[in-house]
């Protein structure tokens, strides 16, 4: 069997325990029962292939309906950072972010979109939703 040529190429990769939840922060909203809708978007969200260390780009799109606390917005921009050289799937990316920002504002809805950039001639947009359809 030929040696596999591309082992040497790997990137060092992190696993999902270097996401920094700890970084997020919150911030009262006071106009909770109101139709107000929410949405921060970024075309600068990076992770890496698990298998490979390639880095996969893409847009994050987070929208949601507050109840209390909103999510403050430097902290957001730490917290997305720190899936940098993270190797997730694209798909688990999405619902890792959606199950983090629940768990800590306690939204009355939330969806979670990335369109990633076409690789290998493939293209990928993965949404997670809360609550669940």
């Amino acid at each position: 069997m030929p040696e596999d040529k591309y082992a040497s190429k790997r990137f060092d990769i992190q696993g999902e325990d270097a996401i920094d939840v700890a970084i997020l922060e919150v911030i009262p909203f006071d106009y909770a029962g109101t139709d107000t809708e929410v949405l921060y978007e970024t075309d600068e969200f990076t992770c890496v292939c698990p298998w490979s260390g390639l880095p996969d780009f893409g847009t994050l799109t987070i929208s949601y309906v507050p109840g209390k606390k909103l999510v403050e917005l430097k902290s957001l921009k730490y917290y997305l950072l720190s899936f940098r050289n993270v190797g997730i799937i694209q798909e688990h990316a999405v619902n890792r972010i959606l199950k983090d920002l629940v768990k800590l504002i306690k939204p009355v809805s939330m969806a979670v979109t990335a369109d990633y950039k076409e690789r290998g001639g493939i293209w990928t947009r993965a949404t997670a939703r809360h609550p669940a359809k």
